[in-house]
């Protein structure tokens, strides 16, 4: 009974949460016409998922076939195994588990596609790992463009996206380079093109995750799915042990909802949690995260309320961030690694040592600059770059020019000296150690080859870097005064543990056991990554897919 005494509304499936993973498995339930209820607990649907990248790590998957891309099920198999590898404190990770996200995440994606919405493989975006069947094309699968005008008064109810632009994520990674490229400044020519038909014809064309997000939403809409917004879940429901319903409060009013076949937990993590953060992954801030202000973990903790394993609480998906003026404000954090990865920039700790490299992937630097912090003060370190960089890049979220914010100055944001010296002490650094460092690096420039950490070793170096730059696309001399730095911190993305799963996305006991009729996916749970990202889109695929998973799980079992 609800707080007035009716009987509770009943479903077939109740989804908490709607990000990726929650339209996915409510399409494939709404297939089979059974009544899906989505509950979101904010006004606006889409989640973190909505104001990413929106891109999706998926194997095999028929875009790669299409582009005449070679790909299988064991090669992506065999590297998984080469960069998880077994271990027995990432269960979610397991080998049965990862065999089985090789087999269904391209199924996932084909039936998506063959329920109308169109996606594409981004042209070359390479695993992050120079390991054993990795693939340098890539497998990131993104949504195309979508014009949110289609959803009607539910435009208003997607989240905002954080490139407003009908930009795909290719054609804004080389915006940077207008200055410089006559092929960037075609590219910025097509998207005016884009931008004027759009004013012209009345169309709202989104990209990356608010597109994918604004897909789902109308695909779900059309199907027949029934969404609330402002519907915070309180309780998951047990009826002799089997996940029954959840009790939640909408409009002020607590009520029960019965879910007949299931409940799949899709909630997000707690990365906006400190209290959690403390507990388990110490060192870090809840202002650090990327991830929406709702990602606070309470259906993580009510899963272990009634008995949930939880697993892999100390990962997260690591993100090196910069901390400009104003963004204490901002959701989404200026992301730094696109801009330590370029030529003439390093990072070095508070000692000023370079520690990592620099041109790895945002959640493994970030993961890098947490391990060296336990052994020397490293957090905030310092990307260190000179007056070519300044000239030539990005710099948190700044357009290339030496011209930057005047907060920049009056906060001292941005430190500048005219001496690496002079850096050194506005940074706090000793000198001789920046000076060294600094040095050492100029010599690996020269010389072609970094022989501390092989930067620029890898096709996903190679990627990440400056295409013009010559002739490496991420080594270059510190030489040129007046020398600069910025403050990095091991922000993130969203958390990567939560409810121990299996291959069915059932959630797990503490015993071993499955809770019957409830499921997880997404950052709500221990990811089948384990502590990496294998490539772009290592959380959004693995959340859509494991929704999938779950809708066709529930769909076949009525007993458990």
């Amino acid at each position: 009974m609800d707080s007035n005494g009716a009987p509770p509304q009943s479903f077939d499936f109740v989804i908490v949460g709607s990000g990726a993973g929650s339209m996915c498995a409510a399409l494939v339930l709404r297939k089979a016409g059974k009544r899906v209820l989505v509950l979101e607990k904010t006004a606006l649907v889409g989640g973190t998922t909505a104001i990413s990248g929106g891109v999706m790590w998926i194997p095999a998957n028929r875009y790669m076939k299409q582009a005449g891309i070679e790909d299988s099920a064991e090669q992506a198999t065999a590297y998984l195994d080469a960069v998880i590898g077994e271990r027995p404190d990432m269960p979610g990770a397991c080998r049965e588990r990862r065999l089985a996200y090789v087999e269904q995440a391209p199924r996932m994606i084909d039936f998506l596609a063959e329920q109308g919405l169109k996606f594409r493989r981004i042209p070359s975006w390479p695993d992050y790992y120079d390991a054993p069947g990795a693939s340098v094309p890539g497998r990131a699968v993104v949504s195309e463009l979508f014009d949110i005008r289609r959803l009607g008064d539910w435009r208003k109810k997607l989240r905002p996206g954080f490139l407003p632009l009908p930009a795909n994520l290719d054609e804004a990674m080389q915006l940077p380079l207008v200055k410089r490229s006559g092929e960037a400044r075609k590219t910025l020519l097509r998207i005016l093109g884009r931008a004027v038909a759009d004013k012209l014809t009345g169309r709202q064309r989104s990209t990356a995750g608010q597109a994918l997000q604004g897909q789902l939403l109308h695909a779900a809409l059309q199907a027949g799915v029934e969404i609330w917004l402002e519907a915070e879940v309180r309780q998951i429901l047990l009826q002799d042990g089997r996940a029954s319903g959840v009790r939640l409060v909408r409009k002020g009013r607590e009520q029960a909802v019965a879910a007949t076949l299931g409940v799949l937990i899709n909630a997000g993590g707690f990365a906006r949690n400190q209290r959690m953060l403390d507990r388990y992954i110490p060192g870090t801030s809840a202002a650090w995260s990327s991830a929406i202000e709702a990602d606070t973990g309470e259906m993580i903790e009510e899963g272990e309320r009634i008995g949930a394993a939880l697993a892999q609480m100390g990962e997260r998906i690591g993100m090196e961030i910069a901390l400009p003026p104003g963004s204490e404000k901002m959701m989404i954090k200026a992301a730094m690694q696109n801009d330590v990865c370029k030529p003439h920039a390093i990072v070095v700790d508070q000692a000023g040592r370079r520690y990592a490299r620099e041109s790895s992937s945002h959640p493994e630097f970030s993961e890098r600059m947490m391990e060296h912090a336990r052994k020397a003060p490293a957090i905030p370190s310092w990307m260190v770059f000179d007056s070519q960089y300044l000239g030539k890049y990005m710099l948190a979220g700044t357009m290339p020019g030496r011209k930057k914010p005047k907060a920049w100055a009056e906060a001292n944001f941005l430190r500048s000296g005219a001496t690496l010296e002079a850096l050194a002490a506005d940074c706090g650094i000793d000198a001789a150690t920046l000076r060294a460092t600094v040095e050492r690096f100029n010599g690996f420039v020269r010389q072609g080859r970094d022989e501390d950490f092989r930067r620029g070793d890898s096709a996903y170096d190679r990627w990440v870097g400056d295409p013009l730059h010559t002739p490496s696309n991420t080594l270059g001399t510190i030489e040129q005064g007046p020398f600069h730095a910025v403050q990095l911190y091991p922000g993130d993305v969203g958390t990567f543990g939560g409810l121990l799963t299996d291959a069915q996305a059932r959630v797990l006991r503490t015993d071993g056991s499955a809770i019957p009729g409830l499921y997880a996916t997404g950052s709500s749970s221990a990811s089948v990554m384990g502590g990496v990202e294998p490539g772009a889109g290592g959380s959004i695929g693995p959340a859509m897919t494991w929704g999938y998973v779950a809708a066709r799980h529930a769909l076949g079992a009525t007993t458990d």
